[in-house]
């Protein structure tokens, strides 16, 4: 009977290896829906030469509020490269921001679109709009028919020089941010500068967050040309703002590319440097901080806790608040000092949710220096309350003297 047993329960493994090279351009560009600039015919064609391309486009009413003419225009581009784009309906209007990341009717009402259109997995969908749209619309075409090809266009600082040129798509669920979302190359990404310029001055501000955060962890000399150069972007000058936008993307994929762990499935997360409190943040303020106002809170309160912690040289803090107060980000919220039913601080459940979504130990990127991030997995609770305490009374002293 025992011989039996061990013959019933053999077992033989066959291993299933293969490997798939990842591969897509992320341009840099003005003024893409001008039949002048070919860029987006000729990004369709990289596909298949010598062929009419089906299209469906959802795009941000964001966007199209600011600039009302657009629609007309991508219209009229594909009318002009007719032989090589096909657009299967008008332009489709989608609402902005995190509330079309938070209502999965919308996801079924793109993925309705599609099927209605007969989108296939030799056909194109493209999402025009900021992070929040992207996010959505690339776990559409994911999904989809299990993968149909996405092209991005980023509209807004914060996804030209970060979420935009990434592999993460993803909606919110069960009170979580990205809970439900995927990893999944996009086809390309086309950044064109002109939607830069019809942006409110609190989204130009909103994006430069990542641009400071990734100079933090991965390039001092970046970090050191955002200082010299706060003073232009304050006031949004074009060619500081192209560039800021341009080398923060580099780096950010770069650090996909070569960081050893592209679709994270590891617990180290260095873009993530200053996000666990932002995300939270966001959660508590029901998204009335920006994604990138909320980083950039996030991006003081770690750094402080780094000096703290011994890590990073003291005055380190003291020079990134001073930049992203120069840059016009306001580094205090009353959402700070929320407190729950038990009289805890909302804002250390940011730690938790982090670590679940890793699924491993708790891993945080602080700072080493300026340009090095290091990874640590305990937060110290009293460390924490006491950043929250320098940066209110960092916030409080500077209004007094404005005022």
């Amino acid at each position: 009977m025992i011989n039996n047993a061990a013959n019933l329960y053999t077992t033989s493994t066959a291993v299933q290896e293969f490997s798939i090279p990842y591969r897509y351009p992320v341009s840099f560009t003005y003024d893409m829906f001008n039949p002048a600039n070919p860029l987006l015919a000729e990004t369709l064609c990289m596909a298949e030469h010598g062929m009419q391309h089906r299209l469906v486009i959802f795009i941000d009413e964001g966007v199209v509020n600011g600039q009302p003419e657009l629609l007309g225009r991508i219209e009229q581009y594909a009318d002009y490269y007719k032989h090589h784009i096909d657009l299967v309906t008008h332009p489709v209007i989608m609402p902005a921001g995190e509330a079309l990341k938070s209502d999965l009717s919308f996801i079924e009402q793109m993925q309705e679109v599609i099927c209605d259109e007969h989108i296939d997995r030799h056909s194109f969908i493209m999402g025009i709009g900021g992070g929040a749209l992207l996010d959505a619309v690339g776990l559409v075409a994911a999904t989809s028919h299990r993968g149909i090809r996405h092209i991005r266009i980023p509209t807004t600082v914060l996804a030209q020089n970060d979420s935009g040129v990434g592999v993460k798509n993803g909606v919110n669920l069960f009170g979580q941010k990205n809970y439900l979302g995927t990893f999944a190359p996009p086809f390309a990404v086309i950044n064109d500068y002109q939607f830069i310029e019809t942006l409110p001055a609190r989204d130009k501000i909103s994006g430069m967050a990542e641009a400071v955060k990734v100079a933090l962890i991965r390039d001092v000399i970046f970090y050191h040309w955002l200082e010299t150069n706060s003073a232009k972007l304050n006031r949004f000058e074009p060619d500081a703002m192209r560039h800021m936008i341009k080398r923060s993307a580099e780096l950010h994929m770069h650090q996909i590319a070569n960081g050893g762990d592209p679709f994270e499935t590891g617990s180290i997360r260095p873009l993530d440097f200053g996000h666990w409190a932002a995300h939270r943040l966001e959660t508590i303020t029901a998204y009335e901080l920006r994604h990138g106002e909320a980083v950039a809170i996030g991006i003081a309160l770690d750094t402080h806790y780094s000096v703290l912690c011994g890590l990073l040289p003291k005055g380190s803090d003291e020079r990134v608040y001073g930049l992203l107060s120069t840059l016009g980000f306001d580094l205090w919220h009353p959402a700070l000092e929320q407190q729950n039913e038990d009289g805890q601080y909302e804002i250390m459940q940011g730690l938790t949710d982090f670590q679940e979504h890793l699924g491993g130990e708790l891993t945080i990127t602080l700072l080493y220096d300026i340009g090095v991030g290091e990874e640590v997995n305990h937060m110290h609770h009293d460390l924490v309350l006491e950043s929250m305490q320098w940066l209110k009374q960092l916030h409080y002293s500077q209004a007094r003297y404005a005022a």
